[in-house]
């Protein structure tokens, strides 16, 4: 592939997450409110949410299988029609107040999520091992342009004066819209179906055109202390980010002073990327996903004292610049240990046991807030970031990178 067209195809997939997060930015936003305004029922107020990160976990492998086997840019094709077709669902709920509709909406929401964001896995097989972690990155810095997106799309519907329902329906509308222009984008990516390759020591024909199984995979060396650093990082990051608003308000701040803190995560998230993704080639991928679960740990034990909106907003980027360290390293690390042709797969359970955790760790760091409080979340969170740490850096001896 020329370095033309790799350079077009990195840039129209960061494009596409851009897509993905400025449509996520609503749903964010208001899935409680549309739950509650569905269903009448305020007990319902986290559905939307558990809806989508549960369709994320169950997504995420499959769709990463059928990369592998049917090629990158119809599985995220299939991801944006799923994201189209769930926000235009939730729009129908809402005006016909029903949450019928709303529950299969939100399920597709959370198969685009758990879809495009294996639009890593293209970046693994378009860049050779010592430029990889810099093409992943690369397209995750596409999220930033979807963080602004989104309130520029959104803040101005729904900060008019008297807007209610109608405008509701037509927020998700929009989200629809989004998710279409996205299809649009990436189906002018142009990438060659998947195939195994020869790897060091391992004779052509060995792996055979679908590549090995699984179970095959998470023999190799490293791999599965990689993964298990790779799923802390994301569940402990994504858990408090969910609770730092209650944290906020729990320390007796206004609701409005949440939105610059998760400002600054989604700034230390995705803002330094290309920083990242360089440094992580240079330093390697052990140092580079252990240092960033070391920052996490920081981050998280720091709610124990920290109670300012400019400390927590400090501790968030913290929080959120550890999770891009470990996301970068882990992917790339997860591609050095595949060939092209099984990579999905391996990247698609990594992401469907981040979310599985994630979404069990946001229920239980809830009921631990509600009853010790932010210092018992933080310090438990940060426990869990750490547990990895030591098996982690003890097998982190890569086997030949393939490309």
């Amino acid at each position: 592939m020329s370095a033309t067209l790799v350079r077009r195809n990195t840039l129209l997939l960061a494009a596409g997450m851009a897509c993905l997060t400025g449509m996520l930015q609503l749903v964010a936003a208001m899935s409680t409110i549309t739950f509650v305004i569905v269903s009448g029922v305020e007990g319902l107020l986290g559905l939307g949410a558990a809806l989508v990160l549960g369709a994320t976990a169950v997504i995420a492998f499959p769709a990463g299988r059928a990369m592998d086997r049917r090629g990158r840019v119809p599985v995220l094709l299939a991801g944006f029609a799923a994201g189209a077709a769930g926000t235009a669902l939730v729009a129908y709920a809402v005006s016909s107040e029903s949450p019928i509709p709303a529950i299969p909406g939100f399920a597709l929401i959370g198969t685009a999520m758990g879809i495009v964001n294996l639009a890593r896995t293209a970046a693994g097989d378009m860049y050779p091992p010592a430029r990889r972690a810099r093409g992943i990155s690369i397209v995750i810095f596409g999220s930033v342009f979807g963080a602004v997106l989104g309130p520029t799309v959104f803040s101005p519907l729904f900060g008019r004066e008297g807007a209610g329902t109608e405008t509701l329906v037509l927020g998700w509308l929009a989200g629809t819209a989004i998710m279409l222009v996205g299809m649009g984008i990436v189906s002018r990516v142009r990438l060659a179906r998947p195939q195994a390759e020869p790897a060091a020591g391992r004779e052509v024909g060995a792996i055979g055109e679908r590549g090995r199984p699984l179970s095959e995979l998470l023999r190799e060396p490293g791999v599965v202390p990689a993964l298990a650093a790779a799923v802390a990082s994301f569940a402990v990051m994504v858990a408090v980010m969910n609770l730092s608003g209650h944290v906020i308000v729990s320390h007796g701040h206004a609701r409005h002073e949440i939105f610059p803190v998760v400002s600054a995560h989604v700034v230390g998230m995705f803002g330094l990327a290309l920083v990242v993704g360089g440094l992580v080639d240079r330093i390697g991928r052990p140092v580079a996903l252990t240092g960033g679960l070391l920052l996490i740990s920081l981050s998280c034990a720091s709610l124990a004292w920290v109670e300012s909106v400019a400390g927590t907003a400090v501790a968030m980027f913290v929080l959120g610049l550890g999770w891009s360290f470990s996301f970068v390293a882990a992917t790339a690390q997860l591609s050095d240990a595949t060939e092209a042709a099984e990579r999905g797969r391996l990247l698609g359970f990594n992401d469907a046991l981040s979310a599985g955790l994630g979404a069990t760790l946001a229920l239980l760091g809830g009921l631990t807030l509600s009853a010790a409080g932010a210092a018992a979340l933080g310090v438990g969170a940060a426990a869990i970031a750490l547990a990895p740490v030591s098996w982690y850096a003890a097998s982190a001896r890569l086997r030949p990178a393939r490309t």
